[in-house]
């Protein structure tokens, strides 16, 4: 694997001196790989293979762990966009250190740190323009949500570890009072007119005091009513029928905060793995999470990525980081891995190829294979085995990319 050099000068406040080069860690890229065939995994199509066979637990839990939650809860699905979030942070440390290594100075890395942020918000357009007769000005997917709050994390990157945990305190607090003093809608509010349905509303929307992180009826719903109309679209911005906003970039930053803190812990103890942190960083923040929401002062919601869901998410990130590092790096199974660290050192490629070349891939099997060539089984399986038949061939592709070394980075 390849090295990281760290810096030596101690002109970064959160970087400790250190002369010897570092092995690369390869615990987050297996996790990052992890994340990523998640995402490319949704080809699999659990949830059709379970329409299949109704009566079935066992395809009941893989399709409802392919689905994200309505409202309140967490899937496995769920853990996607927070984990490829909090690993930037994760990472942030390791590659200051090694530009900074090869002569870089903050203004020119600063520069392409704003460049980077400009680049993931454009892709994020792009990709959701796809299906659109004109560019869908939209700003809620995982690239752009990452983007706006790079900047501001790199800065952090910079300063002494108390900046973090200050910013991360600012950063959900504000947030949370400024929702909280958004004013709830009169009871006699239609909540159809933002596409929420009657029985939507009776079964997943709340009441009391959490009611300020409804759908569609809060802060960041009006802030996206005003912004997004700024631009050009196909019909006015009224809502978003998954609830999705652009401020969740302000908690996401949260999280990517929280990676940040994971990434320097990482650093400062290599070789050895700060595994009491990293585990009670987990059990602290999914407790939080949990109960800022059983206490209604602050629901955990991953589509509004509400401050408690930062706390959740990010503890959950903590587990699962402190997990592939004490398999990775502490029992040393690595073997294994290796088809996650092909994805996991390409992620840009791969959030790429699941939106390019999903419909190329099947169109492909299809004209030359025949329709029906995966449903040899006959029994209601064909969307698993061409999905993984796609998903094979997603993973051909960045095999390819692997052996030539070629790592798409923005």
């Amino acid at each position: 694997m390849a090295t990281v050099v760290e810096s030596s000068p101690s002109v970064i406040g959160g970087f400790t001196p250190r002369s010897e080069p570092v092995q690369r860690n390869v615990a987050v890229d297996v996790y990052r790989g992890f994340v990523m065939l998640l995402m490319m995994a949704e080809v699999l199509q659990f949830a059709r293979v379970s329409g299949a066979f109704p009566t079935s637990l066992f395809w009941k839990v893989l399709a409802w762990n392919q689905t994200h939650s309505e409202w309140f809860g967490c899937s496995l699905h769920d853990t996607i966009q927070p984990s490829f979030s909090f690993l930037v942070g994760v990472a942030l440390p390791y590659s200051i250190a090694s530009r900074l290594a090869k002569g870089g100075k903050f203004w020119k890395l600063f520069a392409h740190a704003l460049w980077r942020s400009l680049v993931l918000v454009a892709l994020g357009v792009f990709l959701r323009s796809m299906d659109h007769s004109q560019t869908y000005f939209t700003f809620e997917d995982t690239l752009s949500q990452i983007g706006f709050g790079y900047p501001f994390l790199f800065l952090l990157g910079f300063r002494p570890p108390k900046w973090a945990w200050a910013a991360l305190g600012v950063i959900l607090s504000g947030y949370w009072l400024a929702w909280a003093l958004y004013p709830l809608p009169g009871a006699g509010f239609d909540w159809q007119s933002v596409g929420v349905s009657a029985a939507w509303n009776a079964q997943h929307n709340f009441t009391g005091f959490a009611a300020h992180w409804n759908k569609n009826y809060n802060l960041g719903n009006r802030f996206d009513q005003w912004f997004l109309n700024l631009f050009p679209r196909e019909d006015a911005f009224l809502y978003n029928s998954g609830g999705y906003l652009t401020l969740s970039f302000i908690p996401t930053l949260g999280t990517m905060i929280l990676g940040l803190v994971a990434g320097r812990w990482l650093r400062a103890a290599a070789p050895r793995i700060p595994m009491k942190r990293l585990l009670m960083a987990g059990v602290i923040g999914v407790a939080a999470g949990l109960l800022l929401h059983y206490a209604q002062i602050c629901p955990v919601v991953k589509r509004v990525w509400t401050p408690s869901w930062t706390l959740f998410s990010g503890g959950l990130c903590f587990l699962f980081l402190a997990g592939f590092s004490w398999v990775i790096d502490v029992k040393r199974h690595r073997k294994w891995a290796f088809p996650l660290v092909v994805i996991g050192m390409n992620s840009i490629a791969a959030y790429c190829i699941a939106h390019f070349l999903e419909n190329f891939i099947t169109t492909t099997f299809r004209i030359h294979l025949g329709a029906n060539f995966f449903d040899f089984l006959g029994m209601g399986l064909q969307p698993l085995i061409e999905g993984a038949a796609v998903l094979f061939c997603y993973w051909l592709v960045l095999f390819w990319m692997y052996r030539r070394k070629l790592f798409l980075k923005v």
